[in-house]
């Protein structure tokens, strides 16, 4: 029962689920209108997520990795490089078409982790899960304060299961935690972002 618990709780607080509504949370909240939040969301979603989700799917359907969420080291080296080159170009188009400054933000955050997580995989398989989440829990509560600090309640369930099920030591997901809140705090705060509303 802990195991399949365990197992769903991995399943459902994944770092693609929690990307995409990060995404669209932010897409709406900072968009001036319903059409402009759907144009982010898509372009976003678009870039960073369905690119990296089905380069992942081919290689598991032709046994190149064991599973979508790639819980051997060695094999996330690859992932790690497209989620990167992916997130640039994410960046570089924010930028162009002058998007609002919380999805910037978010995105160079993402930016930072990857670099820094790919460099961490070398040696150390640090919990993307956690990382993830984390790091959403810590954009939501700089922008919406209170409201958005009550996610942090996902974090012992998706920590919790992502040791029960042998993916990862105490010290991964705590680490992987730290790290991701501790770079999206540093970066809102270069962009000005922390204590504001959404821009």
């Amino acid at each position: 029962m802990k195991a399949r618990l365990a197992q769903l709780t991995s399943g459902i607080i994944n770092p693609f689920l929690v990307s995409f509504l990060l995404i669209l949370l932010l897409s709406f909240s900072s968009a001036g209108t319903v059409s402009e939040a759907l144009k982010w969301a898509l372009i976003l979603t678009g870039i960073s997520i369905l690119p990296v989700l089905a380069v992942i799917i081919y290689l598991v359907r032709n046994d190149r990795i064991e599973g979508i969420f790639i819980n051997m080291r060695r094999q996330r080296h690859k992932i790690f490089a497209l989620a990167g080159i992916c997130t640039v170009i994410g960046c570089a188009l924010l930028i162009y078409l002058s998007a609002p400054l919380v999805l910037i933000a978010a995105y160079v955050s993402t930016l930072v982790s990857t670099v820094v997580f790919m460099l961490i995989n070398f040696f150390w398989k640090i919990s993307l899960h956690a990382a993830f989440t984390s790091g959403s829990v810590a954009v939501l509560t700089i922008l919406f304060g209170t409201l958005g600090a009550f996610t942090a309640v996902l974090l012992p369930a998706v920590g919790w299961a992502r040791i029960e099920l042998k993916q990862h030591s105490f010290a991964q997901v705590t680490a992987g935690s730290v790290l991701a809140a501790a770079i999206v705090v540093v970066v809102f705060h270069f962009f000005g972002l922390i204590g504001s509303a959404p821009v």
